[in-house]
């Protein structure tokens, strides 16, 4: 039996079609450090962005199978925006919270394998050069278990 596609792209979809017939605004929330993920990293706040993707927000709007990708403007600068599939964490209405976190789904856990493991080589390396302390330091916790609502 071949292997399914990933769901993302079909529900991400839905849910911004469901949002925009309601008079809603949809927000993505997005995870900065998936390879691939263009954003104005100025705003990038734990690793996370959220961004408007409302229609009158954003100038031509795609939503692919692989990416979400637009042009913004950002303190009046613009930008293009390009988010893989595999950044996009959730998506949901800004006015009452309405949407849905996604699943992690194996066709996209590799890239965040990856991502993880070469962040925690830079961090290694960063530690090796400064002075260490007494003090142990707790791990690093997961990116993708938590969303942040910005209201």
């Amino acid at each position: 039996m071949k292997p399914m596609t990933p769901n993302r792209p079909y529900l991400l979809q839905a849910y911004y079609d469901w949002l925009m017939d309601n008079e809603l605004t949809p927000h993505v929330v997005v995870d900065a450090y998936v390879p691939g993920t263009q954003v104005p990293q100025q705003y990038v706040k734990d690793g996370q962005i959220v961004l408007n993707i409302t229609a009158s927000a954003v100038g031509n709007l795609q939503i692919g199978h692989d990416f979400i990708e637009f042009s913004a403007r950002f303190g009046g600068v613009p930008q293009q925006v390009v988010l893989p599939m595999a950044s996009i964490v959730a998506i949901y209405a800004r006015e009452n919270g309405a949407g849905t976190v996604f699943d992690m789904e194996e066709a996209y856990q590799i890239e965040d394998e990856s991502v993880e493991a070469g962040l925690s080589v830079v961090e290694e390396t960063a530690v090796e050069t400064e002075v260490k302390e007494e003090t142990p330091q707790a791990p690093e916790p997961k990116r993708r278990g938590h969303l942040t609502l910005v209201k």
